[in-house]
């Protein structure tokens, strides 16, 4: 891993050249004191720690903690008088995280190359889809395969892991980069969120590409985003720190979008389904085992194959092209790591022996992925009766209820309504919700709070002809109850069982 060898004189420097420093009371010993780790986390403190005084749950005890357990120094918006211990003062304590973690890690993120992805919908599987293209690329030059950040899963040559978060905090970040180059792994692609373009969990950091999708209204809460232009903005912010934009045409706000990346970024690169793109895709066919199509640029007109079905993911392999022939990987490891890709709980498709039922497991899980997977299932599977399971977070992003109500009421045969990540809230009150709008649309819903008994029904109720659409947790393996995460079988093992079982 990296040697850290920085004293707390360089931490004050840094952010005094930041314009983030406020006051301290460090002596001229004090300034020499050695950094040995950074921490928010008063549980992970040691000899040595630089510990940050962050959140809005932060208490003062935490700090108090924190002293006891050895830390060297903390940094804050506010002086602590009750302790002795030294102390610098700060104006913004995130961003002052964002200054902090790249010193001490000695600026270990530019010796990756980075790719950073945004969108309301499609981030995970296009960051498999590119995930897959640069470890082929990377296995044929005998070089360890790419690190990968997601909402899915995590691994950075050190610690590979189910995600709970879509981007980490600024410090596991710093640490994933670190993990990342001391196992000599030269390629990281990561899904970027609003929130944490929003609150500088990633400032500072340069993407080699900044890739951005599409953008829906999603996440609007008095926890995550006020509204839709702050939503907006906040994904922009992802122009300002990369070398290479890759812009999705086909978006709605693509204008705005390609005027706030002219602003900044270097190189434009474009992708559609429409001619006017720099990379286009066309001739689209599905069969039963693959995806195929035809993408054109200035250097290539070739046909690409995906083995995960859903049209709308033509429009994600575009953007891994885009992003693989922006950094120069060679067209026949694009080809081939395309073709290889597979998403966990992205599109999984499994079907009954004895009738034609299909159930397909899915993250959909906002407005715009929930119609991108009706509109696919309905073209793909023409005149089949759907059913769907599903359910909405608790505590935040509160506009889903009714909009995947809305949907669901519009196109499936029935919804089945069950927990989802509940949280705080009851999951009978965050399903009746949800089934109100559903009855709008003259819909029928079933609420099941157990999500393996609403899983269970709906494949025992399905006709034979149907297809089942069980969305949003896919292969996770932990549902959020209260403030705490518990262990349960993912979707794709109660699929497998009650398919066994039909």
């Amino acid at each position: 891993m990296t040697e850290h060898f920085h004293i707390l004189r360089q931490y004050r420097d840094a952010l005094t050249a930041a314009g983030l420093f406020q006051g301290d009371n460090l002596s001229e010993e004090d300034l020499g004191i050695e950094v040995s780790s950074i921490s928010h986390d008063s549980r992970e403190v040691g000899i040595g720690t630089l510990f940050i005084c962050k959140g809005a749950a932060f208490k003062e005890e935490f700090l108090g903690a924190a002293i006891e357990a050895g830390t060297c120094a903390y940094v804050s918006e506010r002086p602590y008088d009750s302790f002795n211990a030294p102390c610098i003062l700060v104006n913004d304590i995130r961003k002052a995280m964002a200054h902090i973690a790249p010193l001490y890690y000695n600026d270990v993120q530019s010796k990756l190359t980075l790719i950073g992805i945004t969108g309301t919908k499609g981030k995970s599987t296009t960051t498999y889809f590119e995930k897959y293209i640069l470890d082929d690329f990377l296995k044929a030059q005998e070089k360890p395969v790419s690190a990968v950040i997601s909402s899915i899963d995590t691994y950075d040559g050190v610690q590979s892991f189910e995600s709970h978060i879509t981007t980490p905090e600024t410090f596991a970040l710093y640490k994933h980069f670190d993990n990342a180059v001391a196992s000599g792994i030269s390629h990281l692609t990561m899904e970027v969120s609003s929130q944490a373009l929003k609150y500088d969990r990633t400032a500072g950091i340069q993407y080699d590409v900044g890739c951005y999708l599409n953008v829906g209204i999603d996440h609007i809460s008095d926890i995550e985003h006020s509204d839709f232009d702050d939503y907006f903005s906040a994904k922009m912010r992802l122009f300002e720190q990369c070398d290479t934009a890759v812009i999705n045409l086909d978006d709605d706000h693509a204008d705005s979008v390609l005027a706030v990346a002219r602003k900044h970024a270097g190189k434009i690169v474009t992708f559609s389904t429409r001619t006017e793109a720099d990379l286009y895709g066309y001739d689209v066919s599905i069969t039963a085992d693959e995806l195929t199509f035809r993408a054109r640029c200035a250097d290539f007109d070739e046909t690409f194959s995906i083995g995960l079905h859903g049209l709308f993911n033509v429009e994600n392999a575009l953007a891994a092209i885009a992003i693989a022939h922006a950094i120069h990987i060679p067209l026949e490891y694009i080809k081939s790591g395309l073709k290889k890709a597979r998403v966990s709980g992205r599109m999984e498709i499994f079907r009954a022996k004895q009738c034609p039922l299909l159930v397909i497991v899915d993250y959909a899980h906002n407005k715009m992925s929930f119609e991108a997977l009706f509109e696919s299932t309905l073209k793909q599977y023409p005149g089949r009766p759907i059913s769907i399971v599903y359910g909405c977070p608790g505590g935040k992003a509160f506009g889903r209820r009714r909009e995947l109500g809305e949907i669901s009421g519009k196109y499936a045969s029935v919804s089945y309504l069950t927990e989802e990540d509940a949280g705080q809230e009851a999951v009978s009150d965050i399903s009746r919700e949800i089934a109100s709008h559903i009855a709008e649309q003259g819909g029928k819903y079933i609420i099941i709070d157990d999500r393996g008994e609403a899983i269970r029904t709906a494949i025992q109720e399905a006709p034979c002809d149907g297809i089942v659409l069980i969305t949003g947790k896919g292969r996770e393996t932990r549902q959020k109850r209260g403030k705490e995460y518990i262990d349960v079988p993912s979707d794709v093992d109660f699929v497998e069982r009650f398919l066994y079982e039909r």
